[in-house]
């Protein structure tokens, strides 16, 4: 069951027009939210994500479009769908109504908002190789700190990871600077030493990044910096691990011949469940 502009429907027929903006000129933004017992963790961030993303976007935002609107709507789907008393991926995507070329005939917008089971509590992987995309570029601006419907280069660097046996791909900005993985952030570890790229070099404004920085600051054990990371600095690195809020935190284990330990990332994953999940 999807809810597509407050209709509930059946997947099958949950159809919109061949028109959309979001499939002719990638015109749209989503917010990919974890579900517990029937409640999404850190709504309020998403909502205001998603908030700030359509203003960025120059789309209108409906009325109705409230924190309470939204949330009930998530807490019915799970419901109607038999998952909220499971753990469960929502994601409420939005895109401007059909109309114009590259220009918009109209700024208001469409949504809808889709469910899925998810398996267990967070759990880190035991095998994560890595490798740099280098085919293609995150270009640093606003933009690409949001997450809109024009995923181009993530979707190609998946195609290539697949192709040649690798579990994820750090992707690199025009300046060929670490920025993220091809579905979360990413953080590297040297010593007592945590950093993660600026949100100035292009990387997606994550909220399990913003959670993750939150933690590590609290951590005395580490010491927390927002710094640029060149690809040099991945062969020294002691820990590299990467960030999304379906997954929580994940290790990369090895990246070309280096392979890496996972403590930090363990550390976090337990303190994640004991948070959300206890």
């Amino acid at each position: 069951m999807v809810i597509i502009n407050k209709e509930f429907l059946e997947e099958q027929n949950a159809v919109i027009p061949y028109d959309n903006r979001g499939t002719f000129y990638g015109d749209g933004v989503f917010e990919t939210l974890r579900c517990y017992n029937g409640k999404a963790l850190l709504f309020e961030e998403h909502y205001f994500r998603l908030m700030s993303s359509m203003r960025i976007l120059r789309m209108d935002i409906p009325p109705f479009f409230t924190p309470e609107f939204l949330e009930e709507s998530i807490h019915e789907l799970l419901f109607k769908q038999g998952l909220h008393k499971n753990h469960a991926r929502i994601r409420i995507s939005v895109w401007r109504k059909s109309g114009g070329l590259y220009t918009p005939n109209d700024l208001s917008v469409n949504y809808s908002i889709s469910s899925s089971i998810l398996e267990d509590i967070f759990i880190n992987v035991t095998n994560n190789e890595v490798d740099l995309f280098k085919d293609h570029f995150v270009y640093a601006s606003m933009l690409s700190t949001l997450k809109t419907t024009n995923k181009a280069v993530n979707i190609l660097a998946g195609i290539y990871a697949s192709e040649n046996d690798y579990d994820d791909l750090l992707l690199l900005n025009q300046n060929k600077m670490v920025v993220e993985a091809i579905s979360g952030n990413v953080f590297l570890r040297k010593g007592d030493q945590i950093k993660t790229p600026p949100i100035d070099d292009g990387c997606l404004n994550g909220i399990m990044r913003t959670h993750i920085i939150k933690q590590l600051k609290k951590m005395l054990n580490y010491n927390f910096v927002e710094e640029t990371i060149t690809p040099f600095e991945l062969q020294r690195a002691d820990e590299i691990f990467t960030t999304n809020m379906i997954r929580g935190v994940q290790s990369i284990t090895k990246y070309r011949k280096k392979s890496y330990t996972n403590e930090t990332a363990s550390e976090l994953i337990e303190s994640l469940n004991e948070t959300f999940f206890d």
